[in-house]
């Protein structure tokens, strides 16, 4: 099967035996009990995760779900495929081991603000330059939700919490623009409420070949509700976000009469009118690497929080260049000899 094209042009990942395979969501609902607070925004990723699985055309066993600690860490226990609840920060370390040893599978990382971005952010950074073939779902509600509310590494500086009586000093990272850095290869953004739009995005997500890192905007109705609130609220959220469209100018509000330009270097939000038209405006190209920085430093009130796909390109994954490597060592050297390098020039005898 030949590989399909994603939305923004790419390459995307070919659907496995996707002619006879045909699941429904209910075959990735396992029979474990559910067991977040009532009203966490995780029920609603879970949801849109296990509606999604079936597009992809792979067997449920050729799936694995890798989490570390947190709240979000519970998620492969309710889908009904492979998994590993791993330790603190180092679900992309386990997936990219998986990964270079078994490259078949569909790998997905889900983590939290605190475990991606804090203990586990130096092996994030090195799976996504690596372009490990793996998904990272980022769940992001700016705080510590399964150690009882201390700030996480995304908190708004001045956040008061348990760890930070007087209000956080600490400026928060900003996961897209590390992503950014760190070369990966696939970068989104959706919002646990937003249901259809975060379909879409795992989707793409799924597709993907190579590392993607996708940020949930998530709430913790306990220790930090309203995380996003005041811009991702139904009632706010049209005026407020811009829903990227590859090669669309970016025009969001109610009535569609506001957009996004460049203003020589800097971006300036802008009203359509007499003084602006929509051939003023940016157009996104989801391979444009300036586009996608200046992209992941939109904050809202200043700017509308940008939502959709900012990065998608192609590259040659870990796995592909470590299985190309291999074969190449084995075309010109054989296959090896394992009992004689055990036993080779390199050892001894300790007397």
């Amino acid at each position: 099967m030949t590989d399909t094209l994603s939305p923004g042009g790419q390459p995307a990942l070919s659907p496995q035996n996707a002619a006879i395979i045909q699941l429904t969501r209910k075959d990735f609902v396992s029979d474990q009990e559910v067991r977040w607070c009532p009203g966490c925004g995780d029920y609603s990723i879970l949801a849109q995760t296990q509606k999604v699985m079936p597009d992809f055309g792979y067997p449920k066993e050729n799936i694995v779900f890798i989490s570390g600690i947190g709240c979000s860490g519970r998620l492969p226990y309710y889908m009904n495929t492979y998994g590993f609840h791993s330790i603190h920060g180092r679900a992309p370390a386990i997936a990219t081991g998986l990964k270079a040893a078994r490259p078949d599978l569909m790998v997905w990382v889900i983590t939290g603000d605190g475990d991606a971005l804090s203990i586990g952010g130096n092996h994030l950074i090195h799976s996504m330059r690596r372009n490990v073939d793996i998904r990272v779902i980022m769940f992001n509600n700016r705080i510590y939700g399964l150690t009882k509310g201390q700030a996480s590494p995304t908190s708004e500086i001045g956040k008061v919490t348990k760890s930070t009586p007087l209000g956080t000093v600490d400026y928060p990272i900003s996961p897209l623009t590390i992503a950014l850095a760190a070369e990966a290869s696939f970068i989104a953004r959706s919002v646990d409420t937003h249901t259809e739009h975060l379909q879409q995005t795992l989707t793409r997500a799924g597709f993907h070949r190579g590392s993607v890192f996708t940020e949930v905007l998530q709430n913790c109705n306990i220790f930090n509700d309203g995380a996003h609130r005041e811009f991702t609220d139904r009632d706010v959220r049209e005026d407020r976000m811009l829903v990227l469209e590859h090669g669309q100018p970016m025009i969001f509000g109610k009535d569609r009469d506001m957009g996004l330009r460049l203003n020589g270097y800097q971006p300036e939000v802008v009203k359509l009118g007499d003084d602006f038209r929509v051939e003023d405006l940016l157009v996104h190209d989801e391979q444009d690497p300036l586009i996608a920085f200046m992209l992941s430093r939109l904050y809202w009130p200043d700017f509308p929080v940008p939502v959709g796909v900012i990065r998608d390109v192609r590259r040659p994954t870990h796995d592909e260049l470590v299985t190309n490597q291999i074969e190449e060592a084995i075309a010109a050297r054989g296959e090896g000899n394992l009992q004689a390098l055990l036993s080779g020039n390199d050892t001894w005898t300790v007397k």
